[in-house]
């Protein structure tokens, strides 16, 4: 099937609006027969605007082989948006391509629709149709939306256990979901685990796209995809353990090697993310970072706190405060991440406004007793560049500073100070740390070195180590954070718990309802 580059960019891009009679005769005319059905992976919508949003699927009919049961040829796919679950009423539909240069992934970009509403949509290749998915637009820019409800996850290796956090999320019915990171693990597959990985430590594109189809197939993961959009950043492991830039953890990495292994990493993250064309990986580079309005009430900054990174000082791990940490060039956002960030918060006209990205930023000593220790892979490690964001966020007075984090498979409730050596220096803002879908296995309710922890830190306000992920429901003068967990993932059937929850007022006042 032949067609120029420039059609082929434009449906990439997933053009909204094109007439079914225009779709039918792609349809019919596609040489490619699919046997067997290929929406075997499900559907997923992200990037919510005021007039639409993304949608994605991926073709993969035995999702598990090397090309996923396809040929490498160009295979139309026809898409629906409706007002209404059954379909009655088809208010947007066209036709994507999915191309073997991409993995057989679609991303369409709807535009048109009405702001602050919920809409259905689906997919159809050849005979087949996909599960149907739930999407929203968010509201206008300058509308004041009377709450927003999202819930925040990470961590999710799918050898430690069972992704049961999700089933209790979706019944919540989220506005949004956000996922701050480490949607796949790239190690090898390990005996005697809940589940396995399939083949070895991840290097090359085949590899990383067969480990997203692995993770793709849990039923748990689909449905909370299709149950509402997803706003979605990585962290380290959709490429490499604590890499930092183009620098390894490892003692001894060809860098070209490295490169290319990074580059096949971000292709398949963006593959299997439903992500806009903006987004596009260029080789080894793909900028992820970006904000998402919710009307006035909250403006979410999605970071990267990987790609632009500087190495972990002294060697990384739990490390004392030497004078690699106070490096003024030392940066974990990079020079023009940070003042993109820093103007975008200059212009925000939000209630709230929600930092949502990877590592801690409280200054946690990790080491209960005499000797001090900090996580040098976290903000701790990059003290100039940390005290320069919070000082930022105190000096300009951007309303209502929130800050959401994953990564270490705990929850965690802190105060963010500039100085948290000094009890007096104000809260400049409040991060709330949410734990892994299932990374780490069962976890515990009170970790052994919990006491010391609080004692030590008197800013933190809550420390747990088992699974889950946390939810918030915002208000104009409310923010109400609730941590949820899950006593066991090793089996299914696990019951929700909460055991923390917080208020905060726009002021940054906050009670604890625990």
């Amino acid at each position: 099937m032949m067609f120029d580059r420039r059609e082929f960019l434009r449906v990439l891009a997933g053009s909204a609006g094109a007439l079914l009679t225009r779709w039918q005769p792609l349809l019919a005319a596609s040489r490619v027969r699919l046997s067997d059905q290929p929406f075997t992976l499900g559907v997923a919508s992200g990037d919510p605007s005021p007039d639409g949003f993304v949608l994605w699927t991926k073709l993969a009919p035995r999702p598990l082989e090397p090309d996923s049961g396809l040929p490498p040829d160009v295979i139309p796919v026809a898409w629906e948006v409706a007002w209404d679950e059954g379909f009655r009423n088809v208010i947007r539909r066209g036709v994507a391509y999915a191309n073997p240069q991409l993995g057989h992934s679609v991303h369409v970009e709807v535009r048109g629709l009405q702001p602050d509403r919920w809409y259905w949509y689906r997919f159809r290749a050849g005979d087949y149709d996909s599960s149907v998915g739930r999407a929203r637009t968010v509201p206008a820019r300058h509308a004041e939306p009377a709450s927003l409800r999202f819930a925040f996850a990470s961590c999710q290796h799918f050898e430690h256990g069972l992704y049961t956090a999700y089933e209790h999320m979706i019944r919540e019915r989220p506005d949004l979901i956000v996922h701050l990171g480490d949607y796949i693990y790239e190690y090898g597959g390990q005996e005697g685990r809940i589940r396995k990985h399939r083949g070895k430590e991840l290097t090359t594109l085949t590899d990383y796209r067969l480990r997203y189809c692995q993770y793709r197939l849990d039923p748990a993961l689909q449905q909370a995809h299709a149950a509402c959009p997803w706003l979605v950043v990585w962290d380290d492991h959709e490429f490499d353990n604590n890499y930092a830039g183009f620098v390894s953890e490892e003692p001894v990495v060809d860098p070209a090697r490295f490169a290319e292994r990074r580059a096949a990493a971000y292709q398949a993250y963006y593959e299997f993310m439903p992500l806009r064309r903006r987004s596009l990986p260029r080789g080894p580079f793909m900028k992820l970072y970006r904000t998402v309005d919710f009307g006035s009430l909250a403006r979410f900054y999605l970071l990267d706190t990987r790609q632009y990174r500087t190495d972990q000082p002294n060697g990384d791990g739990l490390k004392p405060l030497t004078e690699e940490v106070f490096d003024p060039q030392a940066t974990l956002l990079g020079p023009r991440q940070e003042r993109w960030l820093m103007r975008q918060l200059l212009g925000s006209h939000s209630r709230w406004n929600v930092l949502a990205q990877q590592v801690m930023m409280a200054r946690v000593d990790r080491k209960p007793g005499h000797e001090k220790l900090f996580s040098m892979d976290q903000w701790a490690g990059y003290d100039v560049a940390r005290k320069r964001l919070l000082r930022f966020l105190a000096e300009r007075r951007v309303p209502g500073p929130v800050v959401i984090t994953g990564d270490i498979h705990s929850h965690w409730c802190n105060e963010l100070r500039v100085h948290f050596d000094d009890p007096a220096s104000p809260t400049v803002a409040w991060e709330f740390v949410g734990t892994s879908i299932s990374s780490g296995g069962n976890g515990v309710a009170e970790p052994p070195d919990k006491a010391g922890i609080l004692a030590e830190n008197p800013f933190v306000r809550f420390y747990n180590a088992q699974r889950g992920y946390v939810f918030c429901a915002v208000k104009p003068g409310e923010w109400l954070t609730r941590y949820r967990t899950v006593p066991y993932v090793d089996r299914p059937g696990a019951p929700l718990e909460t055991p923390f929850e917080i208020a905060l007022e726009p002021n940054l006042r906050a009670e604890e309802r625990s």
